[in-house]
């Protein structure tokens, strides 16, 4: 299986596409900022820059990913978040370099604006166990009115899924990764993904991961 690097904008549904590949493939997903987080716990020198809300150098960054990644073996695995920038992506490139793997295939889950919008205005999830469901999608509705399917309780419609908070999350997308995507596109590496049907979705993905395996 190929390793993936999964971009996607707000409610593009990439933690859908994520754990289906978990569940069917076996994947591990690599979130950099879980790693911090599991590392600041032993690490004083960590959780004080983390406390402070300064940015971690991307060298602490990159010797947790190495050392995660040569503990994988050969475990495929989907980077969730990163690399953020076309630095880091580059020394991505090197580091992938030095241990002999393979970048696998970027997907870029290329939603349009006002479908990811309604997506948002939408939803209504779980205050108990966060389970996220729809207003307007019979398939991603909850089963019992406006409860729960596994808890039982009210469903509620958070405060930051309007359309203003929306609007501004997926600008300040756009300009934090619309270098990253060219970068990757002129490559060769990035495949787009635009539909919405989630069956069509894991279609797509299920074939760009076993492609030439």
């Amino acid at each position: 299986m190929k390793n993936i690097i999964l971009l996607a904008p707000p409610a593009a549904g990439k933690g859908t596409v994520a754990k289906y590949l978990c569940d069917t493939f076996g994947y591990v997903s690599i979130s950099t900022g879980d790693m911090l987080r599991e590392e600041a716990k032993s690490n004083e020198e960590l959780k004080a820059i983390m406390e402070s809300g300064k940015l971690v150098g991307d060298d602490i960054v990159f010797d947790l990913l190495k050392a995660k990644l040569n503990k994988l073996g050969n475990t495929p695995y989907i980077l969730d978040g990163f690399p953020r920038t076309v630095n880091q992506a580059v020394m991505y490139d090197e580091l992938l370099q030095n241990i002999e793997r393979e970048l696998g295939v970027v997907i870029y889950l290329d939603v349009d604006k006002e479908e990811l919008k309604e997506r948002v205005v939408s939803r209504i999830v779980c205050p108990e166990c966060k389970a996220s469901y729809s207003t307007r999608e019979d398939d991603f509705a909850p089963k019992n009115g406006n409860l729960c399917d596994k808890c039982n309780i009210e469903l509620v419609h958070r405060d930051d899924d309007s359309e203003e908070v929306f609007y501004q999350r997926y600008e300040e997308y756009l300009a934090k990764t619309m270098s990253l995507i060219d970068y990757y596109e002129g490559k060769g590496l990035l495949v787009r993904i635009g539909d919405t049907d989630p069956v069509v979705v894991f279609d797509k993905v299920s074939s760009l991961v076993k492609e030439n395996d």
